[in-house]
């Protein structure tokens, strides 16, 4: 064989080594979104605090901080991101989320002395909740939101 056949088989090598670790790569990115986002409808309350912490934290969020369970005056997650400052709501429900969930996030927004206030959920919003949360500034991530954060 002559160095130019080497080289040949070299790079094709490499080139089908590259690409079998594309699509693995692919692959698992896939099966693991398909895995979290299905098995967050499967989380207790607590569990699903957490599960919403590490996906802020992979989406550039940093000093993530879940809160204690009682006293935590209706915010679940303190966070930050890009000089703002947030207090977020985690309701993992079967059902869409309603009016309270606003109302507390709002309430704890302004006891954290947070710039702004979120409800993160599994479902989606009724629609006086997507009222009220127009109305008093509140972002609203529903099952949707959440399902693209996985996709990045």
């Amino acid at each position: 064989m002559n160095n130019t056949t080497i080289i040949l088989l070299a790079a094709v090598a490499i080139l089908l080594s590259v690409l079998f670790l594309y699509a693995v790569f692919r692959f698992s990115r896939r099966f693991l979104k398909s895995c979290r986002s299905g098995s967050m409808d499967e989380l207790e309350g607590h569990e699903f605090e957490y599960y919403c912490a590490d996906l802020l934290r992979d989406h550039g969020f940093l000093e993530v901080e879940v809160t204690r369970g009682s006293g935590d005056y209706g915010i679940d997650i303190l966070a930050e991101k890009d000089g703002v400052t947030y207090a977020i709501q985690c309701k993992c429900y079967n059902a869409p989320v309603g009016v309270s969930s606003v109302q507390e996030a709002y309430a704890g927004r302004d006891y954290y002395d947070r710039m702004v206030g979120a409800v993160m959920t599994n479902q989606y919003f009724t629609e006086p909740a997507v009222r009220m949360a127009k109305k008093l500034g509140i972002l609203l991530w529903d099952r949707g939101y959440l399902e693209e954060m996985l996709e990045e």
